[in-house]
């Protein structure tokens, strides 16, 4: 089969449970013109035969998904994610409805960004870490009394809207901004800033070290980087870090020149 076409939402399945559920998923997928299924960690493992008979044919998701250790490692290559899943409380991410969230990637699909809609597992969803990484948050309006939905039901929706959206897609830009920066651009500034930020001492007390980076990584996800603008972050922290070295020498000097005297 030939590779999905770039602009189409990329599915990802975070820790998925059944096998059942994923061909569900794949089922829906063909449903609304999706593809391109990438999943993570399934909890028995891959490929599993039952995903195939619960697809009732709708196989080539199945046939060509992917396989991936981590959320980080599947959207790695995406320049717009969307995290499925109920409004986390520790993250300030703007809150989509599945109409809302079609319209943005509709729009950044237009601008040739590669974008992805990601899903939780059937027993506890999404971890916030890996929420962290998206650009927002996508939320079913169910009725609050009974809230729980099915993996495929839920990408059944998203995908739905994702397919209606097309007669409300807007114009093409005529010249379109430059694109945010992928997910491994974005993790590798994650990354370089926290290791900075703990050289400093800024993570303080130790226990809240992991909220405090959701927070970082969510504020700055937010933002919408460029790859321009990610470097040039990068650099800055380089600069910061340079300088408090050097101050650093500066005192060392001053206490041997004062112990010399």
């Amino acid at each position: 089969m030939a590779e999905a076409e770039p602009k189409l939402p990329v599915v990802i399945l975070a820790a998925p449970q059944l096998a059942e559920n994923i061909g569900a998923v794949a089922r829906v997928m063909a449903n609304f013109g999706l593809s391109e299924l990438r999943l993570v960690n399934p909890r028995d493992g891959w490929p599993q035969e039952r995903a195939w008979t619960s697809a009732s044919g709708a196989d080539w998701p199945l046939d060509e998904a992917q396989l991936f250790g981590t959320v980080a490692e599947a959207i790695a290559d995406l320049r717009r994610v969307y995290a499925a899943t109920a409004r986390p409380r520790e993250l300030q991410l703007p809150v989509l409805t599945p109409r809302q969230a079609a319209g943005d990637l509709r729009l950044a699909a237009g601008q040739g960004l590669r974008i992805g809609l990601l899903f939780g597992g059937e027993r506890a969803g999404l971890e916030t870490a890996d929420i962290a990484l998206c650009q927002a948050v996508v939320t079913i309006p169910v009725d609050p009394r009974f809230r729980s939905l099915n993996l495929a039901q839920a990408v059944a929706v998203n995908a739905y809207e994702w397919r209606v959206s097309a007669e409300d897609a807007p114009p093409a830009a005529f010249r379109p901004p430059e694109p945010p920066a992928e997910a491994a651009a974005m993790a590798g500034l994650y990354d370089h800033l926290e290791r900075e930020l703990h050289a400093s001492g800024f993570f303080h007390p130790p226990e809240k070290t992991p909220s405090m980076v959701q927070n970082l990584r969510a504020a700055l996800g937010r933002a919408g980087f460029t790859d321009q603008e990610v470097r040039t972050l990068r650099g800055v922290v380089t600069a910061l870090s340079r300088g408090r070295g050097k101050v650093l020498e500066k005192l060392a000097r001053k206490d041997e020149e004062s112990r010399g005297r």
